[in-house]
């Protein structure tokens, strides 16, 4: 839930009715008018401690012809740990795992061609700002707001960029500080 007139989000987990007394597994609380992080060590409504809401697509920015923010994403198999923007963990001892937090990005050589103008739209976003490790869930699956606009032709189309088209991105050099989730190319952190 968002409150517009004072730019907070409000994210449950596991939220249920109950017949008119409700209950949630857990809940966090972010101002959308910061870069701030949740402490160290907390989680929020997803593992990785993160909002979920601004790493969702929306229709509205595929409309528009622009996502400027990186998109939150699952996979089968976390590694116990996490890295920035992370703050929680919820993995194995599989090395084989990325963290909580890691940062995908579609290659800069990825061909767009012959994928629908919304589709690109999309796919720039995973070139420029990546996918963020966020949840334990599905393999490379990421998650829209719900809108009746929405398309399973669109969803199908993405559905043929493998995996081995994204590499990870050592962010480090990207990050402003450790406890603002504020993200900016420079010297340190070199654009696709």
């Amino acid at each position: 839930m968002i409150d517009r007139d004072t730019c907070t989000l409000y994210e449950l987990f596991g939220a249920r009715w109950n017949g008119g007394a409700p209950t949630a597994g857990s809940g966090a609380i972010f101002d959308l008018a910061s870069n701030d992080l949740r402490p160290a060590g907390w989680t929020s409504a997803h593992a990785a401690g993160l909002p979920i809401f601004p790493g969702l697509v929306r229709f509205d920015e595929v409309q528009a012809g622009v996502i400027d923010h990186a998109i939150r994403f699952t996979v089968d198999c976390t590694r116990k740990g996490y890295v920035w923007p992370a703050r929680h963990q919820a993995g194995s001892n599989d090395d084989r795992c990325p963290p909580m937090g890691a940062r995908f990005r579609l290659r800069n050589g990825f061909s767009m061609t012959g994928f629908s103008a919304d589709a690109r739209v999309i796919l720039r976003a995973m070139k420029r700002y990546g996918m963020i490790v966020a949840d334990n869930g599905s393999d490379w699956y990421f998650q829209r707001t719900r809108d009746p606009g929405w398309t399973n032709g669109l969803l199908d189309e993405l559905k043929e960029v493998p995996a081995s088209a994204f590499q990870a991105v050592d962010e480090s050099g990207c990050k402003v500080s450790k406890n603002s989730g504020a993200f900016v190319y420079g010297p340190a952190c070199p654009s696709p």
